[in-house]
Formats: structure tokens, C-alpha cells, sequence
């Protein structure tokens, strides 16, 4: 186990101070984590204005927009949901929190109205570090990490996870969750 507790079903929640677009003020789903191999997730909360209807071919009608998932291979679509029981090859990250699986299965699921879109969350892109490279992240306290609640990929207050997580953490974390994006208006 890494000395940040960087694993796989563990959230990253941006510092208030960091400045990277890509992930100023996200929280990311830890879904793969190997020290030696690198790690993978998605940002939770950075919907776009598409849905899946709209940029795939041959996809059911589903009101579900996809999210940003990072900035790492824009050009590929990934999903997490809950139905890993009805999607064959999905990997479980939590229990009942599942990552991929077989598209084709999905499709036919949610045509025939099976999967909902409370179910299920689309990425475009994903969030993505080298062997070490998050380690190097947590040491310059880029991120502050926690469990992840089974119900943080599906919640539709996407502007309001950011802080919730951080109010959650407690302690000076509650403080910075209401900081304002320029220290002058502090």
C-alpha cells in the first residue's frame, strides 16, 4: 500500500490551490491504481453538454450526458455504473461500483429500458498517471484523498461535489471548501 493510501475505490480531491485546469477543484474516481504500472479514473465532476446519442452511432435514445473524464485520450468513451451483475466482463472497483464492460450488452440494456441513467455515468477521456507520477503529486499535495461513496459518480450536483468531499474531510478540509478561487477576495 502506498504511504498516501492511493489505491483503487479511494477518490482524489483537488486542493484548493492547484492549478491545472484540467483538475482545479475536481474530485476523481480512483478506478485502477498499480504503484508500479500507473493509475487511472475519472474526473466526477465535469459534465459536458453531449450525450451519448449525440456522438455515437447506433446508440439508444438515454438521457444521460457524458462527462470529462481527463485529459488522457479524449477520443474514447468509458462508463462506471452499477449493474457489473448484468455486464459481463465489468470491473468491480468497490463493491457494487463497477468500471466497463461489454458495450454491446450495455446498449441492449439500456434499449430495452434494463439500465437507467441513475445506473450509469459516460466519460469522454480519462484521467490518467505514470508509474510514480501520482506519488510525486501527493507529496506536492496536489490532491487529498478519501473513500469514495458508492453515490459520488452518479450525483447531479456536479458544482457542489468539490466541496461536499471537502467538508466531508472535516478539520481545516471544511475551511478550504469555502475559500474563493482569488486570494484577494479573501
Amino acid at each position: 500500500m502506498s504511504r498516501f493510501d492511493l489505491r483503487q475505490g479511494r477518490i482524489l480531491i483537488a486542493e484548493p490551490f492547484m492549478l491545472d485546469p484540467h483538475f482545479k477543484k475536481t474530485v476523481v474516481a480512483l478506478c485502477d491504481y498499480t504503484k508500479d504500472e500507473g493509475s487511472a479514473g475519472f474526473i466526477l465532476n465535469r459534465p459536458t453538454n453531449l450525450r451519448m446519442d449525440e456522438v455515437m452511432n447506433e446508440f439508444p435514445d438515454f438521457d444521460s450526458v457524458i462527462h470529462y473524464g481527463g485529459p488522457v485520450a479524449n477520443d474514447t468513451i468509458h462508463y462506471i455504473h452499477r449493474v457489473g451483475d448484468l455486464v459481463e466482463g465489468s470491473k468491480e472497483i468497490i463493491p457494487g461500483l463497477y468500471w466497463g464492460g461489454d458495450f454491446n450488452k450495455l446498449k441492449f440494456l439500456i434499449q430495452n429500458e434494463v439500465i437507467k441513467p441513475f445506473d450509469i455515468r459516460f466519460y469522454i477521456g480519462y484521467s490518467g498517471w505514470s508509474a510514480g507520477q501520482l506519488e510525486e503529486e501527493m507529496d506536492i499535495h496536489s490532491w487529498v484523498t478519501d473513500e469514495i461513496d458508492i453515490n459520488h459518480p452518479f450525483l447531479n450536483d456536479n458544482a457542489g461535489l468539490w466541496q461536499k468531499c471537502l467538508y466531508n474531510k472535516g478539520d481545516h478540509f471544511s475551511v478550504l471548501a469555502d475559500m474563493a478561487d482569488s486570494v484577494s477576495l479573501n
